[in-house]
């Protein structure tokens, strides 16, 4: 496929509003909670302002899904399937709630096959990033893959390739920042659309004192806070967390490359209080403070609810949520 040259200040702008576990506004229309699932073939969604929130569930067309988002002006959902190996659109989201049924359509959808074992996307306007995770049956390829929504379905602008595991990714203005999944150390991708396809090296790689293997990643511009869960050992129940990095542009900023970010720069949630076992996803809402995990271990599935934590320690979730094999958590507050 051709390669598209983009700038750097169209990237600017066409991902200023992106954030895509954030919000920035005081009074907000819209807020919303949706999950996806890799065992139920089911996504949620959870209105955020209603009276007495009620999780809805809905049956789409693939068991096993990743990197949920959703968007309240189309109505529409995306998600990257691991059953059909593609990009899909669900629409009707709140039509089907008001008409009490429990399944949505697939609208969109990508070719079948130009990925294989999805991990995670991040959405912008019509641009979705999708990461895919290495596999025997993929050829051990890490990739990631950026595509443009269309009125028929998505097209494969460019295809890079990493030399580390991928898992979590969240944009920020033009720029991208991963987790090296079996480690404890996030990359950043400076102005990362503007790479030919092809092999893409890092701009900058850190190391999070402390953190034994990242999954879930999300940045609040407006807080200036990054947030990172901890899977650590992926057959043990109890061992998980949640990083808080505070300040985190001067701090990522002033560490130096291969470096890393020291324990007296992270507010860290650990123990057998909080419930995290294996937190896959992460998502925050600026306006209320609260976080949002899926922990995918603990009870089969479970959606956790934590206040921000303003000091270390093993702190109880607020809420707890089963949810089936939960693979992903995106808040929508507008």
């Amino acid at each position: 496929m051709k390669n598209l040259f983009i700038s750097s200040a169209f990237l600017m702008l066409l991902f200023a509003s992106c954030d895509n576990n954030d919000s920035d506004s005081s009074t907000p229309a819209e807020a919303s909670l949706v999950t996806s699932s890799n065992t139920s073939g089911k996504i949620t969604y959870l209105d955020l302002l209603a009276t007495t929130p009620m999780v809805k569930s809905f049956t789409v067309g693939s068991i096993d899904t990743e990197g949920i988002s959703y968007n309240n002006e189309t109505d529409a959902v995306i998600v990257a399937s691991r059953t059909n190996n593609r990009l899909e659109t669900y629409t009707g989201l709140k039509t089907a709630l008001t008409a009490g049924t429990d399944n949505l359509m697939l609208s969109l959808s990508s070719l079948t096959g130009e990925f294989t074992n999805a991990r995670e996307t991040a959405v912008s306007g019509d641009i979705v990033v999708v990461t895919q995770d290495q596999l025997a049956s993929n050829g051990l390829i890490n990739k990631l893959l950026i595509y443009k929504k269309t009125t028929t379905g998505f097209s494969l602008l460019k295809t890079f390739t990493t030399d580390f595991k991928l898992w979590g990714i969240h944009m920020v203005g033009a720029d991208l920042y991963a987790v090296a999944d079996l480690t404890g150390d996030i990359v950043l991708f400076k102005d990362f659309m503007t790479n030919a396809s092809g092999n893409i090296a890092a701009t900058k790689r850190v190391t999070i004192a402390g953190l034994v293997r990242t999954h879930g990643i999300t940045y609040s511009a407006s807080d200036d806070v990054m947030i990172l869960t901890d899977v650590a050992s992926a057959t043990s129940a109890t061992d998980g967390g949640l990083i808080v990095i505070k300040n985190f542009a001067s701090i990522f900023a002033s560490t130096a490359a291969a470096g890393t970010i020291a324990l007296t720069n992270q507010i860290r949630v650990y123990g057998p209080n909080s419930l995290l076992g294996n937190p896959v996803d992460v998502a925050y809402d600026s306006a209320t403070k609260y976080i949002y995990v899926a922990e995918r271990l603990n009870a089969g599935g479970q959606v956790l609810t934590y206040s921000y934590p303003t000091a270390s320690g093993d702190f109880a979730p607020i809420n707890v949520r089963a949810e089936a094999g939960v693979t992903s958590v995106f808040v929508l507050r507008k």
